[in-house]
């Protein structure tokens, strides 16, 4: 970073390549690296300002196969240095910021109403990562009664077959019973295993079933542009909030990738502890 940053003397900015030539340098350099063939599709996105003199942001959009992925990067204008992480403004609040970008209108939620601790799950329920979080979470969150728990759906199409069916099931239990969404929720995580996407419709009906839905309601609901509506909602505000992979969380704007259980008790207990702090 600190090279990226010494390019900002006026010399080496009247040097810039013209953008055209700079996504040729970048998509050059990152085929070569990572050996992708013509059967790879990579596309440079258009440069935005960053703020720091000298250093340019793009997503770059990658295609292999049905597995797609995009990434934030940086370069410098001199098309000298490309970087990939987090970019982070220390003049700005970052938590704050994310947390108002969270839409948590209309989104499943347990735990204390009240909470001081507000979990954000962006979750794919074919995701096996997910499930651990799942885990991670049962075995965790009752140690944190001041915290809640809130669900969004980010289901990863591309490489998961039956996800986005398993985020309708979620939307349409949640619509006909509030509290059925976390047992349909606990049912899918724990049946994984035995969902594909040949039996996916069969078996979110059955899990309605035992979650006291009424089925006929439940099935008609699948197919309907409410919960299909509902479910783009949330993939809209997780790609607002740069989410790229599952599970990716929120702990009162702090950003987890992952199911690190130990990460998690970390920043739980950080919370915690500053909310016991402007309490006391």
């Amino acid at each position: 970073m600190a090279a990226a940053l010494s390019l900002c003397a006026p010399e080496l900015l009247a040097q810039a390549p013209a953008t055209a030539e700079l996504k040729h340098k970048v998509d050059s350099y990152l085929r070569t690296m990572f050996a992708f063939g013509p059967d790879v599709t990579l596309v440079v996105g258009d440069f935005k300002e960053t703020g720091v003199l000298g250093l340019l942001e793009t997503n770059i959009e990658l295609t292999i196969g049905e597995n797609k992925e995009n990434v934030k990067m940086w370069v410098s204008k001199d098309g000298k240095f490309l970087m990939r992480g987090e970019l982070s403004d220390m003049t700005k609040d970052a938590l704050a910021e994310n947390r108002a970008k969270l839409d948590l209108k209309d989104a499943p939620v347990t735990g204390n109403l009240n909470a001081t601790i507000t979990i954000v799950e962006f979750a794919d329920f074919e995701c096996p990562v997910c499930r651990n979080l799942h885990q991670a979470l049962r075995g965790i969150l009752p140690s944190y009664p001041q915290a809640r728990l809130v669900f969004k759906d980010f289901p990863l199409e591309q490489i998961h077959p039956w996800a986005r069916t398993a985020a309708l099931a979620g939307r349409c239990a949640y619509q006909q019973d509030r509290k059925a969404f976390w047992k349909m929720y606990d049912y899918l995580y724990e049946n994984q295993d035995v969902i594909s996407a040949a039996n996916a419709w069969d078996k979110v009906a059955d899990y309605a079933g035992q979650a006291g839905l009424n089925t006929a309601t439940f099935k008609a609901c699948l197919t309907s542009p409410e919960a299909a509506a509902a479910v783009e909602a949330s993939i809209a505000n997780a790609k607002r909030m740069d989410v790229t992979s599952t599970p990716t969380l929120f702990i009162n704007g702090r950003r987890m990738v992952g199911a690190d259980p130990n990460q998690l008790q970390q920043f739980l207990k950080y919370e915690a502890q500053q909310a016991s702090t402007k309490k006391n």
